[in-house]
């Protein structure tokens, strides 16, 4: 995963948080969900509600992961997590921002 924006965890609340997640690497989306929106949030991972609460982990996942003709090349998922609205879109981008 890699940050795409300037902003630290200890810095205070921007409107937006960008990172990317590569598909093709070992650590799941929902995981990199779950650390983008703490390091916007600023807040420990373990404070935050679990990700499957809100919204089925195990569909998402597949939704994005690679497929035998090659990754998904467009779509998004937005949806509200943490008091954050989160968006996922096919080329791994993950944003974060108030809801």
């Amino acid at each position: 995963m890699t940050e795409m924006t300037s902003r630290s965890p200890s810095a205070s609340m921007t409107d937006h948080y960008v990172v990317q997640h590569d598909r093709l690497d070992d650590q799941p989306l929902s995981v990199a969900i779950v650390d983008a929106v703490a390091t916007f949030c600023d807040e420990e991972i373990t404070a935050l509600e679990p990700l499957h609460y809100t919204i089925d982990t195990d569909a998402l996942e597949r939704l994005f992961e690679p497929r035998a003709e090659g990754v998904r090349s467009d779509g998004s998922v937005v949806f509200e997590y943490n008091g954050c609205l989160v968006t996922v879109d096919a080329g791994g981008e993950i944003r974060v921002e108030e809801a």
